[in-house]
């Protein structure tokens, strides 16, 4: 999997607002993973864009909120999510800060790509919500994964189904129920 993006951002904590340096990769399938370190060997935290990002806003889009010490307020960029919530990020300069923006805009945009070992290229692969995707393991080399978009009415008809037919047995105990008055005259 190819790697967009990488470097150092300020990442603000969801619970107590306190802004953390950390390593930032995004990738091509979409992902923004945090680490630690620029080792990647402790993941804090992994947030799909492709599933989740609905707007990103840099600079002083972002209302409301305060910059870690020694940054400008143009250095903040803001991803809101589809659950409500926002992931501030703040760079290290106004062009990084631009160039991260760009980045993630074009990242939630375009579709996932897969390497075809035969041609030598990628291929992509637009996702939505009537296809699933399934990429087999053992094909080439490196990391491969399995994308699958759930139906969303999968599972509607086995309620239906259990709805009817303990309709028909409460119906059936029912109508036993109304014959007995007509057994004791």
């Amino acid at each position: 999997m190819a790697l967009l993006k990488s470097g150092w951002l300020w990442r603000q904590t969801a619970i107590l607002k306190r802004w953390k340096l950390n390593w930032c990769d995004l990738w091509i399938d979409g992902s923004l993973c945090f680490y630690k370190s620029d080792s990647r060997r402790e993941l804090e935290q992994r947030v799909g864009l492709k599933a989740t990002c609905i707007d990103v806003r840099s600079g002083l889009e972002c209302g409301g909120v305060i910059p870690p010490e020694s940054n400008p307020r143009e250095n903040l960029v803001g991803i809101h999510l589809r659950d409500g919530s926002t992931l501030n990020l703040c760079a290290n300069s106004e062009d990084e800060c631009l160039a991260w923006k760009l980045t993630l805009l074009e990242t939630r945009r375009n579709p996932v790509f897969t390497y075809d070992p035969y041609d030598d290229s990628y291929q992509a692969i637009p996702l939505s919500g009537y296809h699933t995707v399934y990429i087999t393991p053992g094909a080439g080399p490196g990391t491969h994964q399995l994308i699958v978009q759930r139906d969303p009415f999968d599972g509607v008809m086995e309620s239906v189904a259990l709805g009817l037919l303990a309709g028909m047995a409460a119906g059936a105990a029912m109508r036993s129920f109304l014959w007995m008055p007509f057994f004791f005259c």
